[in-house]
């Protein structure tokens, strides 16, 4: 039944109008009709056309019941009509950021946030969050207990959400049909099952998770084949964040992509979460399209990115060979419009959680639809960026006479990159990796990982990451040859070389003249990141290698072997 009443009208409202509005609500109610009105608080009645939403459209449309609530800035017309309370799945990198923005910028909303990792959910509701973000500490604080909550009783809150968010893992296949490939679906199969075994009203759920295409059609079927007479839309709407900036890019994204049925239902859930979204981005940045475009859109943009990568860091490559430098090439190449600077950057190569992960999803995509020349000329992005960091390792072991054994190299950065704590998929793994396998001693800084999460990774084997923390393999031991330091200067003493593998803004401003003095001779700085300024260090006596730059004599008498 609608809950409308005489109280959602303004004071000013006059008696006669109030009357008209009293015969509406009893019509309404007495027949269940499935019309949705929106009550504009300001001077007006406003009704959305029946049309909009027939009788096999959402019969009862429980999900509207609770009325018009005006959301966000009271100054703006724009109301969001549906949308009362928002349950996200996953408490992790994306679902947290990106509630709590929706929780700070639709104050009206009442946001859940869930998950079954009880210590996740602890920090989250701590003073220290679970993930470090610039700018998230204060969005959090803002919001959290008045309409932003953070909670383990997962079907307490799915039952009484509108929308429900997933943003669960989707970690690769690690055996069977599609392993090393093919994402692994079954958190959200479990989380479509839990979804519509709980469900007493008509939902919207949104994939926020990076999903396979076709994943909403197979959401769909579970949803629908457990349903018990709840009727279900299914959104996409991909995230595009990129960590170190994600609060920055939630509040003013280059786009928000939302994705649905091309039906009436579906026409109605995009412009429910629509209205979500446009109480504080414009109109013109929220692009719609069908499930199927949304869900290969977000694919498709980590493949761009993560190939721009791998283009400029195959040139780096060949300038090393030539003398040319990498960093004037990629500046020259960028000042073309058609191309611009961004994702320009040599590196020792790219990480995090998306994109590795990605781009061996739509190979196995394009190999299950007959696509194999398009799947190959995919697998040499991550061909690339595997040899980058091959090519990084042999330039350390051959510059150091051919052996690293028993030798003390300092790791300057554990995470991906700068402003993170995220250490998934970072070429910092495989880079000490590779020195462990030389039988190197290594001491590693980073301002913002823990001891505990680098032995973890040092440890863990390929994907398994991407599950939930209780359920990754425990190591029983640490890697005894690898110490974690409090500062770069504790980790460089006595070192017989440096890496810097994350651009750590700190790493450009360090005293590497005490630095010098602390370390064993001749002193070696591998730059992985083109962070420092090479010849200030060639003048203070050290032996520097910077990705795509030319190379000094020392480096030339002693090449790598890729």
């Amino acid at each position: 039944m609608f809950n409308v009443s005489l109280r959602h009208l303004p004071n000013n409202v006059s008696p006669i109008y109030q009357g008209h509005f009293r015969n509406l609500i009893t019509y309404i109610n007495s027949l269940l009709a499935p019309l949705v009105f929106n009550i504009v608080r300001f001077s007006a009645i406003h009704l959305v056309s029946p049309a909009i939403f027939s009788d096999s459209v959402h019969q009862r449309l429980h999900i509207l019941h609770k009325g018009s609530i005006c959301v966000g800035d009271p100054r703006k017309t724009h109301l969001i009509s549906t949308m009362v309370k928002i349950c996200c799945i996953g408490a992790g990198y994306v679902g947290g950021p990106t509630m709590a923005v929706i929780a700070l910028k639709c104050p009206s909303v009442e946001v859940g946030v869930v998950d079954i990792s009880v210590p996740r959910i602890n920090a989250w509701n701590s003073d220290q969050l679970p993930i470090y973000e610039p700018g998230l500490d204060d969005v959090v604080k803002q919001c959290r207990g008045k309409n932003l909550f953070f909670s383990t009783d997962v079907e307490k809150h799915v039952r009484e959400a509108d929308i429900v968010f997933v943003s669960v893992n989707t970690p690769t296949k690690t055996r069977g049909l599609g392993a090393g490939k093919a994402a692994d679906l079954t958190y959200w199969e479990s989380a479509a099952r839990m979804i519509a075994d709980v469900s007493v009203s008509d939902k919207i759920v949104v994939e926020k998770s990076t999903v396979p295409v076709k994943t909403a059609e197979a959401i769909e079927k579970i949803l629908t084949h457990n349903s018990k007479g709840i009727k279900f839309q299914i959104l996409s709407n991909p995230e595009f964040l990129a960590e170190g900036t994600a609060i920055e890019d939630l509040f003013k994204p280059d786009r928000v992509l939302i994705g649905g049925r091309e039906t009436p239902e579906g026409f109605a859930a995009v412009k429910a979460l629509k209205d979500v979204y446009s109480q504080w981005v414009p109109e013109e940045r929220i692009l719609t399209t069908n499930l199927w475009s949304a869900e290969l859109s977000k694919l498709a943009a980590n493949a761009f990115l993560a190939q721009r990568i791998s283009s400029v860091n195959a040139m780096s490559a060949l300038c090393e060979a030539t003398g040319a430098n990498v960093s004037e090439v990629s500046y020259a190449v960028g000042k073309d419009s058609r191309i611009g600077p961004k994702f320009l950057n040599s590196s020792v190569g790219f990480g995090g959680s998306c994109f590795q992960k990605d781009i061996l999803n739509l190979v196995y995509i394009c190999e299950c639809n007959g696509l194999p020349e398009v799947a190959e000329y995919w697998k040499q992005v991550i061909k690339i960026n595997d040899y980058q960091k091959t090519r990084f390792v042999n330039r350390i072991v051959s510059s150091m006479f051919n052996t690293v054994s028993n030798k003390r190299i300092a790791v300057l950065g554990f995470a991906f990159k700068k402003d993170t704590g995220d250490t998934r998929e970072t070429p910092a793994i495989d880079v000490c990796k590779g020195l462990l396998g030389d039988k190197a001693r290594i001491s590693i800084y980073d301002p913002q990982v823990t001891e505990e999460q680098i032995q973890r990774d040092l440890t863990m084997n390929k994907f398994d990451w991407d599950h939930p923390l209780h359920l990754q393999p425990m190591s029983p031991t640490t890697v005894k040859q690898v110490s974690v330091a409090w500062d770069a200067y504790a980790a460089t003493k006595d070192a017989h070389g440096i890496c810097i593998l994350t651009e750590w803004d700190e790493f450009k401003k360090l005293d590497y003249e005490r630095i010098f003095e602390n370390m064993q001779k001749p002193a070696f700085v591998f730059d992985g990141r083109n962070v420092v300024d090479a010849e200030k260090l060639r003048k203070i006596g050290f032996i520097v290698y910077s990705i795509g730059k030319p190379l000094d004599q020392w480096l030339k008498d002693m090449p790598a072997l890729a």
